[in-house]
């Protein structure tokens, strides 16, 4: 692709101008791809060289360490409460005694059962009492992997902890060779509340987002390589196993019966594209718009327009969008409306039309966000439409420009650099935007062409709704929803990157400073 300098660019006429900028910008996705592998690569080869530091590290420490230092490695705060910093390394201790006691009363079981997720299902025994067989229950595989990943953690905590109190030691001996004083206990607490007051604060919030957030992911993923659904539920049922990759193959592969996932998948991805797409930048631009209209010069009752459109925030969506889904049925008021003014014969089938790939329920929902998003982005781009200093329209102005051109020039830039952020997380919002869909459609219609194995998946259904399919009913499949909730993050997570490392408020922070 040509290159124009910036006397070139300015030559070209609007079409090119547009022209250039759109290939340019799908010219830079493979460079954008090839810098981001080489930023993995990086951040690979730069981990490896860090944790061989430690281990050399943590070699030398012992090696030049005193006594004290050496049996700290097997005895966890004996050095700190040997030099008289009793406090600290009496807490070391007690994670030491607690970790220890645990792995051995149920930390090495959950370990022991983690490759074979539970050895005795539920069978059938013989009741010498009731004199009948009973069902008797054995290994909780849920249980198993749960327990299995908080062992793991719990160890990686150990391990951190461990590599804390040798560092410790370290610096210990450092400060006294220097001739200085080791800190007391209370110097330990004073610092708490002072210069360490800060990571007081975060460990509660930090062990909250590992607990409640890192955890549940890294479940959810382990799931995707089992074969968890409703007829293996892990106690009840049967017990779930590893399946490796084959969940995964699945919904990958096109061969013989398996292109119902991969098809399926294809087709539901690229429809979960364009709505978000669609359901991000009209909202935007109307909302923009409308803010705009309320803002100018002359326009009376600015406040009752704002509060107007306010409302349809202030109504909960999950009364609002039923109501409008009930409104648009085929025996709903609209076609009520219609048919007795004489327009229609028949009622129109908003939700179920299967024509040109359900076009109608497809625009149906597109149009019906845009009444639920406009409010919020007319809130935001009223507050940035007031930032904009007055003396750049009026400058303009002198220089003939008219409002087309001063919308172009001065009011979109300046809104696409504040809010290109928000725009990045309203996409991505809206790839999972669960409420509209289910709400609306719940999906609908259905898609004939999809198996029933796929969760009877409707044209309308997002990648978020056909995962709440998955995991619904009978026959529940925990394992292909955690394999689809994978590949969303995947999605998501490349889009996010590639277009937030382009945002210009990102690159040039100081443009409108």
């Amino acid at each position: 692709m040509k290159k124009y300098s910036d006397l070139e660019f300015l030559k070209l006429s609007r079409g090119q101008k547009f022209l250039y900028k759109t290939g340019s910008f799908f010219a830079s996705i493979p460079r954008a791809c090839l810098n981001l592998i080489l930023k993995i690569g990086n951040g690979i080869k730069d981990f490896f060289t860090a944790v061989g530091g430690e281990f050399a590290d943590i070699f030398l420490t012992f090696k030049n360490g005193d006594w004290k230092t050496k049996l700290s490695y097997i005895f966890m705060g004996f050095g700190n409460i040997a030099r008289g910093q009793v406090l600290r390394g009496l807490l070391f201790l007690l994670f030491e005694a607690v970790f220890i006691f645990y792995m051995i009363f149920a930390g090495a079981h959950w370990i022991g059962m983690l490759p074979s997720l539970g050895k005795i299902g539920p069978h059938e025994e013989y009741n010498e009492v009731l004199d009948s067989y009973t069902t008797v229950y054995g290994d909780n595989s849920f249980k198993i992997l749960l327990y299995g990943v908080l062992t793991i953690f719990f160890i990686i905590a150990f391990i951190y902890t461990w590599r804390v109190n040798v560092k410790q030691n370290k610096i210990a001996e450092d400060i006294i060779r220097s001739g200085k004083k080791l800190k007391s206990g209370k110097d330990d607490l004073r610092s708490l509340v002072d210069d360490q007051f800060h990571k007081t604060l975060l460990a509660l919030p930090l062990t909250g987002i590992l607990i409640f957030t890192v955890m549940p992911i890294i479940f959810m993923i382990l799931v995707a390589f089992t074969n968890y659904d409703g007829t293996h539920d892990g106690y009840n049922n049967a017990l779930f196993s590893w399946a490796g990759l084959e969940n995964f193959k699945t919904m990958l592969s096109w061969k013989g019966g398996n292109n119902v996932y991969s098809a399926t998948f294809g087709e539901v991805l690229a429809w979960t594209l364009i709505w978000a797409f669609f359901a991000t930048f009209t909202n935007y631009f109307l909302g923009m718009f409308i803010a705009m209209l309320i803002n100018k010069k002359g326009i009376k009752l600015k406040k009752m327009w704002r509060t107007i459109l306010v409302l349809t925030i202030a109504i909960p969506q999950f009364i609002s969008l039923l109501y409008v889904s009930k409104m648009f049925a085929k025996n709903g008021i609209v076609n009520g409306f219609l048919m007795n003014m004489g327009w229609i014969d028949k009622a129109i089938d908003f939700w179920g039309s299967t024509t040109n790939n359900a076009l109608l329920p497809r625009v149906m929902v597109i149009v019906i966000n845009i009444w639920i998003g406009i409010p919020y982005l007319m809130l935001i781009a009223t507050g940035i439409l007031m930032n904009i200093p007055a003396d750049l329209y009026e400058s303009s102005k002198i220089d003939g420009a008219n409002a087309w051109q001063q919308y172009t020039k001065i009011t979109l830039p300046y809104m696409l650099f504040v809010t290109g952020p928000y725009l990045l997380t309203s996409f991505t919002g809206n790839i999972n935007n669960f409420n509209v869909i289910y709400l609306l459609t719940g999906g609908a219609p259905i898609n004939a062409e999809a198996s029933s194995a796929a969760g009877s998946v409707g044209y309308t259904d997002l990648l978020i709704t056909w995962l709440f399919k998955i995991t619904t009913g009978a026959g529940a499949q925990y394992y292909m929803a955690s394999v689809i909730g994978i590949m969303v993050f995947v999605v998501i997570a490349v889009i996010s990157l590639i277009v937030y490392n382009a945002l210009p408020s990102i690159k040039n922070e100081e443009d409108f400073q």
